[in-house]
């Protein structure tokens, strides 16, 4: 019987839209995918998301690399920062589980500095008895550590737990790893799995 719900937070709670924050700074179209690559999904991002770069050694590598002058790459993280945004969707779903007494988790890749942000800017964090975020312990999805990081820290069995995320890599995952799991698409489909999942 599932009785825990995790959720992912860029994409599944928050609005992660990389594509449309790159065009604000790239607005040359056959330039945005490079852009895109050489910021997201560049060592240097992936190493900040874990916790490995602070967010001014992060500042002084993009500044090096892409050539941008530092207020450039400080707006570029501020416009990273403000774009996620809740999705009142998903939290209403949230808010609907909380008051079924349904016990919430959260796992998310996300640096450090962003996450302190999102504590400032956003009331749902209550609805959570435990989050897991990558740049304070280390450990990154789809890694197997991170997952088994959270079922050991709060005590919860895999089989017992359902997983929410949008990234299909980081759902299978999960599923290795005996934990049931939910690709993200809105939150009405979501509902729906989820209901099928939790125990009455």
């Amino acid at each position: 019987m599932v009785r825990n719900v995790i959720f992912d937070l860029g994409g599944v709670v928050l609005d992660w839209n990389p594509d449309q924050l790159i065009a604000r700074f790239q607005p040359q179209v056959a330039l945005q995918a490079a852009f895109k690559a050489s910021l997201f999904g560049h060592a240097d991002w992936k190493a900040f998301d874990r916790g490995g770069l602070t967010e001014p050694e992060l500042i002084d590598r993009l500044m090096a690399r892409l050539r941008m002058p530092r207020s450039d790459v400080l707006g570029l993280l501020d416009a990273t920062r403000h774009s996620l945004v809740e999705k009142p969707d998903t939290v209403k779903l949230i808010r609907e589980l909380q008051r079924r007494q349904v016990p919430l988790y959260c796992l998310s890749n996300m640096p450090a500095a962003m996450y302190l942000h999102l504590q400032r800017q956003h009331t749902f964090w209550d609805a959570f008895r435990g989050i897991v975020i990558s740049g304070e312990v280390k450990l990154m999805k789809p890694e197997p550590e991170v997952f088994e990081h959270l079922l050991k820290t709060f005590d919860l069995q895999a089989t017992e737990s359902v997983f929410i995320d949008d990234v299909l890599v980081n759902v299978e995952a999960a599923r290795q790893l005996g934990i049931h799991a939910i690709l993200f698409q809105d939150a009405a489909q979501c509902r729906v799995e989820l209901n099928r999942l939790l125990s009455p």
